[in-house]
């Protein structure tokens, strides 16, 4: 595995994370540098490595071991997460682990393998921070699909075993209205109710008679079965006849633009492994109850993707670009309490 690039704050500063991306051959050449924070630095520099952060095409890993100076806020801010010992610096652009250093190794092969879908996450999260949530999705999805038409993306798919889709036995959705509340239930629990097609219309189909009845005040989302929603069906992944119809399909067909517009009125119940667009089309809600034993998950890194499900909106608007980050380039689980203290979920609470 290559050597990842440490740096000071100084030499960010001065330049040292700023070589061209890519190298002769059009590859992706050191994805991501580390930022040594605990050193400190003058106002002067401070200011200087805040601007070459805000411009630089790599991601930028921060490491503190201690608390920082009140002054380094901007810099944290400007970098894509800063990973903080026991004793470091909190604050939604940090992430507190046991070890920072083994953490950062892991980011740091998670992006040897996959550097092009990294880079482009990074710098979407950076791009979409402050735009309007549609705005933003659209250039989420345009983003997803460039990595789809990826040589990452190809070498997954045909790296995996297809395998048939089998047959819907019951409705995919079911929706139940009690006076003036409309329950959908995902269901297709054989499946763990992967968002797949025939969930994702459906679905679809149900958000929007809340959107046609201002008499439904309260939508409550669940799904039936050992999790609420293990993501994107894996085997309609690649099948979609055209980039330029998947992206219509994700914007226009999808949930995430139905359930933030309905925000103030759905409440979803999360619980078991919530992967994907399990946690990405929740955190459009305006309340997440989660289980205690329900963990979420941001897989698409590994897959050359990006969070295609309204991920890279919905979850910073919730935790921040930062976490969001993390999440996506660990692709490793986070359970219901750090759910909770990080604002993913708004309650934990026993489902049944």
């Amino acid at each position: 595995m290559a050597d990842l690039l440490r740096v000071s704050v100084a030499e960010l500063a001065d330049g040292a994370a700023d070589g061209p991306l890519l190298d002769m051959s059009k590859g992706v050449c050191e994805p991501i540098v580390g930022v040594e924070l605990d050193g400190g630095a003058d106002a002067a520099t401070l200011d200087r490595a805040v601007t070459r952060a805000r411009a630089c095409d790599r991601l930028l890993i921060g490491i503190a071991g201690k608390p920082l100076p009140a002054q380094t806020v901007d810099l944290t801010h400007a970098l894509d997460l800063t990973l903080a010992g026991a004793a470091g610096p909190a604050g939604r652009e940090c992430v507190a682990v046991p070890d920072p250093e083994e953490r950062l190794t892991a980011v740091h092969s998670a992006a040897l393998r996959n550097p092009q879908a990294s880079v482009v996450l990074g710098a979407l999260l950076r791009m979409t921070e402050a735009l309007e949530v549609t705005t933003a999705l659209d250039v989420e999805s345009l983003a997803y699909s460039t990595l789809l038409g990826g040589p990452e993306f190809r070498r997954w798919l045909d790296g995996r075993r297809r395998r048939a889709v089998p047959p819907t036995v019951a409705p995919p959705v079911l929706i139940d209205r009690v006076d003036d509340r409309l329950l959908i239930t995902l269901n297709r629990p054989e499946r763990r109710n992967a968002y797949g097609r025939e969930v994702r219309d459906a679905l679809v189909e149900a958000m929007r008679l809340a959107v046609l009845d201002d008499t439904v005040t309260r939508v409550v989302l669940d799904g039936a079965g050992p999790s609420f929603c293990s993501g994107g069906d894996l085997d309609e992944f690649g099948t979609t006849p055209d980039l330029t119809t998947a992206h219509l399909v994700r914007t226009r067909g999808g949930a995430g633009r139905l359930v933030h517009e309905l925000a103030d009125r759905v409440e979803v119940r999360v619980h078991g492994s919530c992967v994907g667009a399990g946690i990405e089309l929740p955190a459009f809600a305006g309340t997440v109850i989660a289980d205690p034993g329900a963990t979420f998950r941001l897989p698409e890194i590994g897959m050359g993707l990006i969070p295609g499900a309204g991920g890279t909106v919905s979850i910073p608007r919730r935790v921040g670009r930062w976490r969001t980050l993390y999440l996506a380039m660990t692709g490793e689980p986070v359970d219901a309490a750090t759910a909770l203290s990080w604002g993913l979920v708004d309650e934990v609470t026993p489902s049944g």
